[in-house]
């Protein structure tokens, strides 16, 4: 019997392909909470906490030439639900690891199967708009950070109740389990992609092409601009902006509360105004907002510019996912790698300009990725507006 007892196909569907990026945003949440825990025991130093971040990324971009092998022996579907259930065991490995090498091989193989869900979800989402025509990339990846947010409610209340790893990861992986099985029975079939003929190097992988590649510059830029407010935002209000203690924390409440808020309206703007428009005004919108902030300087402005941020960024992560899973799933590996690597290089380029100069023209390289992503953008075949 159907888990999901809705008659429209379409909403069946979406609450199935909800459940994966609910659990992909709910598993990293889970163990990126329990880090100082992590840390303490096995008695790890800050350098070596920062390998094991690194090592999860590692994992991830490494998955780029499996993924596309999966997915054509495996079908997003089968590929989505295996990966989701090996983070759930992977997570308890975490838990049990007994020293910091096995924990290391942990995290590079959580950064695969992240890698791989990744691929296949997104996969799905953009095989449920095409089958119904109807958008619903946005509302999906609202579901991520509703994840994150479950997560991190969960670990509260475990850290009030026990102190124990384990105890918490064997609760999360439950929850995990039954968001597969949740999953499981309204994932769509796959059908043969009519994916574009590329050039095909001697090993037989395909190579990009030149739309491809636009698409990775705007996916990695992108993250860039979506992962710094996360990193450098509490920091920039506190040292720049003159900001109580109290009132730091806002700079990331605000732009990840207007992005998740915008991402449950932004598939009614793509149906509207097309996916190209959506993202080429959102990254401006986002540039222009963040520069106006650090121009102007001060809490207020410096809050409403973040605001801008979330705002116009909030679609083009979505968008650029189903333009690369149109090119098919070797592109859409690439691309979902170039985010990845986004992500990863992000923080430190920021982090180095702005000890080399201040933490202004650190932000100022934030503004400038928005930029790269409004240019790209007018580079990509979008999806047309339907409305």
């Amino acid at each position: 019997m159907c888990v999901f007892p809705v008659r429209d196909p379409f909403q069946r569907g979406q609450w199935a392909i909800a459940a994966l990026f609910c659990s992909l945003g709910f598993q990293y949440a889970t163990w990126a909470s329990r880090i100082p825990a992590i840390k303490a025991d096995l008695g790890l130093t800050a350098a070596e906490v920062g390998v094991l971040l690194m090592a999860a990324g590692i994992g991830a971009v490494a998955s780029f030439p499996l993924v596309p092998v999966l997915m054509r022996r495996l079908g997003s579907a089968r590929l989505s639900l295996l990966s989701a259930l090996c983070l759930t065991l992977l997570l308890l490995g975490l838990a049990l690891a007994p020293d910091y090498p096995v924990a290391l091989l942990v995290m590079v193989a959580d950064g695969v199967c992240v890698g791989c869900l990744n691929v296949a979800m997104n996969a799905q989402g953009t095989a449920l708009e095409t089958r119904y025509e109807r958008n619903a990339m946005a509302r999906l990846h609202a579901t991520f950070s509703a994840g994150s947010l479950l997560a991190a409610l969960l670990a509260s209340g475990m850290n009030t109740a026990t102190s124990s790893v384990t105890a918490h990861f064997a609760v999360a992986a439950a929850v995990l389990v039954l968001l597969a099985a949740l999953a499981r029975p309204g994932l769509l079939t796959d059908e043969a992609p009519a994916a574009p003929k590329q050039s095909r190097n001697r090993t037989g992988w395909s190579l990009p092409s030149r739309v491809t590649l636009w698409m990775c510059c705007a996916m990695a830029f992108g993250t860039v601009t979506e992962g710094a407010m996360n990193d450098w935002s509490a920091l920039y209000l506190k040292e720049v902006a003159r900001s109580t203690a109290a009132l730091a924390p806002m700079g990331i409440a605000v732009f990840s509360g207007m992005m998740v808020l915008a991402r449950l309206f932004a598939d009614g703007w793509r149906t509207r105004w097309g996916d190209g428009r959506v993202v080429l005004f959102g990254s401006a919108l986002a540039a222009a907002g963040l520069a106006f902030a650090l121009v102007s300087g001060g809490v207020v402005t410096a809050l409403l510019g973040f605001a801008c941020v979330g705002l116009g960024c909030a679609a083009v992560t979505p968008c650029v996912y189903v333009a690369a899973a149109k090119q098919g799933s070797e592109a859409l590996a690439l691309v979902a790698a170039m985010g990845t690597t986004g992500l990863l290089a992000g923080p430190p380029l920021i982090g180095f300009v702005a000890g080399s100069s201040s933490l202004v023209w650190g932000l100022a390289v934030v503004a400038t990725a928005a930029v790269v992503v409004a240019l790209s953008s007018t580079r990509i075949q979008w999806t047309p507006a339907s409305g």
